[in-house]
């Protein structure tokens, strides 16, 4: 399996942001240039691209559909997108605008039987579940949802499996206590999922520093 480097833009309000582990009080802004930076990441070489609606992750309703409709026509770039989808239609709204996959977060972790639904009727190729977790004292990964303010019953381990049994492939996770922080990735998650998801194309987010946290 082939490894890509997905670059990744978060938007809120308009602006270029990132969010320290996913907490809407720490944000850094970076610009209101979403577009060039985009066709900058196609210019030297980016594949594909991960663009985040902030605003929508939290309170529902992707706003991001002129951006991506942008990106699809200035550049070659395949992009996968989330933030606010709150049911089928949704879905496939994005599809529709361009997006090559479509990103579900809070509701894979919510309903997962649509989103088990939606994998068959859409492709697996066309759909991400986003996992993003957080490890408790007791070593369990929990998976917050709703713009990370909240923590669902099911477990990592769990919900992942659940979707690898039934096609999924491709799973995004980010360790939430890294995200931001760029303290280096949780080497020690990622193979576990390898491990424990083989055939599944597992997307490595949170804490990456330099070329060398790549390469590890």
């Amino acid at each position: 399996m082939s490894f890509v480097v997905y670059p990744a833009l978060d938007i809120r309000d308009g602006q270029v942001v990132r969010l320290l582990q996913g907490d809407y009080a720490q944000q850094t802004t970076y610009g209101d240039d979403p577009l060039p930076r985009a066709q900058a990441f196609a210019a030297v070489g980016a594949r594909w691209m991960h663009l985040v609606d902030l605003d929508a992750a939290r309170a529902g309703g992707y706003t991001l559909a002129p951006l991506l409709a942008q990106i699809a026509a200035s550049t070659s770039l395949k992009v996968q997108t989330g933030g606010g989808v709150r049911g089928r239609d949704d879905v496939a709204r994005l599809l529709d605008a361009g997006a090559s996959r479509v990103v579900i977060g809070s509701l894979a972790v919510r309903d997962p039987g649509s989103v088990l639904a939606w994998l068959q009727e859409f492709g697996p190729d066309r759909l991400t579940i986003a996992l993003d977790a957080r490890q408790g004292e007791d070593g369990v990964w929990r998976l917050p949802v709703h713009g990370w303010t909240e923590t669902a019953d099911a477990t990592l381990d769990e919900l992942a499996l659940r979707y690898a049994q039934a096609g999924m492939e491709h799973l995004l996770c980010t360790d939430i206590a890294r995200d931001g922080m760029l303290s280096g990735p949780n080497l020690d998650l990622y193979a576990h999922l390898s491990r424990r998801l083989p055939g599944v194309a597992v997307q490595a987010s949170g804490g990456v520093r330099d070329v060398a946290d790549v390469a590890a």
